[in-house]
């Protein structure tokens, strides 16, 4: 049987947008993985009446309801209650659930002293599985009613991401039968629309596995998804499918199941006992920062100049003078100069050179907004590209990093730069 969910949130502050609700997020990737449909996300503030109304047209359309927060000790946390309540259920004082209470108090918090109100979490659905709540007071549970499968798990974030894995994958995974699987397919240099033209036939004539495109910052990613009783049988479905898409593709794959651009690059470059190096202008470091969000980058990564003036160019970078004179600062020419100098000045296998305008608008010798020159030294080879990219400015940095990543995962692995 094919199983659909609804997921609640509850709490006024994500309504308010205090918070972000990140809960819905994590229940629907582990939705995903069970095989279970996900067709609704409802979020309702600490209010009863809006709780019954919301609990009703998500009765009305779900088997599954799935509510995160209102679990806690406070007047405003009613979600058991309403709950309990919309399905005809007592609540039940547990004397198990109370003494682990506390003991969080005790062992934890060491505090003797407990308000009253704490017990109230205490108070759960008649017949009601329990979920034990290891980082929080407020525990979850889950229980049955004229076929639906009701589940509460509580709003932090940290308590709700562990009791979806000990509490709720477990429960349902004894109603799902099959689970789903996915793998990512990662795409450098070819857009969400290109790369869907390309595999369209593949795509509308698949059902299991399913391979559908994703747009993100710069960058496609495909994800190609399979149900089946065991990751073992579903990557045998799936794996046509990839190899299908890399054929079609072909050097715009930068990767399967890979984190990143920076984390393909770095495997590469430590994988061939080789290093980078990079001057930066109009991405201001960001180029730099991404490499070295990855554990271990040192290894492979130098270290990064940020040449933001003409002056860090020359004397930092190492940029000649007469070359940023003559050609000025967004030119080819500069771009080169960069990468030569960072690979020389930090003796490193590879150099790479960033300049452009990021906006907003032209610069003052008339170079448009989005107008960027990478370039990639090597001892073997100097290779440029020239862009014209869009959007804003954030976009225009994040897209000329990633560019410059591409270039060097390119001349990593012998295929065209």
């Amino acid at each position: 049987m094919a199983y659909i969910a609804e997921i609640i949130g509850v709490g006024t502050e994500l309504l308010l947008g205090n918070i972000v609700n990140t809960d819905a997020r994590d229940v629907s990737v582990a939705l995903s993985r069970l095989g279970i449909n996900v067709y609704f996300h409802t979020v309702v503030g600490d209010n009863p009446e809006r709780l019954k109304q919301a609990v009703a047209v998500a009765r009305s359309r779900a088997d599954i309801l799935i509510t995160t927060g209102g679990l806690g000790p406070t007047y405003d946390d009613l979600t058991k209650q309403t709950l309990a309540e919309a399905f005809g259920k007592k609540l039940i004082f547990d004397e198990d659930e109370a003494e682990k209470i506390r003991g969080f108090f005790r062992d934890r918090l060491g505090r003797l002293e407990i308000t009253e109100n704490n017990f109230r979490q205490a108070m759960l659905p008649e017949g009601c599985v329990v979920f034990d709540n290891g980082c929080g007071t407020a525990p979850g549970c889950a229980f049955e009613s004229d076929g639906k499968h009701v589940l509460m798990l509580p709003g932090p974030p940290r308590e709700c991401r562990a009791m979806i894995e000990s509490g709720m994958i477990p429960y349902l995974k004894r109603l799902a039968g099959d689970e789903i699987f996915s793998h990512n397919i990662h795409i450098f240099g070819l857009g969400e629309s290109a790369a869907e033209a390309k595999l369209r036939d593949i795509m509308e004539r698949s059902s299991n596995p399913t391979l559908a495109p994703y747009a993100k910052d710069a960058e496609t990613m495909l994800r190609v998804t399979a149900r089946a009783e065991s990751r073992e049988a579903a990557d045998a479905l799936m794996l046509p499918v990839i190899e299908h898409v890399k054929a079609t593709l072909g050097d715009a794959v930068y990767g399967v199941d890979t984190d990143s651009l920076e984390n393909t690059v770095i495997s590469l470059l430590r994988g061939r006992g080789m290093t980078i190096a990079a001057a930066e202008s109009c991405t201001g470091g960001l180029l730099a920062k991404r490499l070295t969000d990855i554990p271990g980058a040192s290894r492979a990564f130098l270290g990064g100049i940020t040449a933001y003036t003409n002056e860090a160019k020359t004397a930092l970078a190492g940029a000649p003078v007469e070359t940023v004179e003559r050609y000025g600062a967004v030119s080819r020419e500069t771009a080169e100069a960069l990468a030569r100098g960072a690979r020389e000045r930090l003796r490193a296998d590879l150099g790479i050179g960033i300049t452009g305008v990021a906006g907003p608008g032209a610069d003052d010798v008339g170079n448009p907004e989005g107008r960027v020159f990478i370039s990639l030294s090597s001892a073997d080879a100097l290779v440029t590209r020239a862009l014209d990219l869009y959007y804003d400015r954030e976009r225009i940095r994040i897209a000329a990093a990633s560019h410059a990543l591409d270039m060097a995962r390119r001349y990593l692995t012998g295929v065209p730069v």
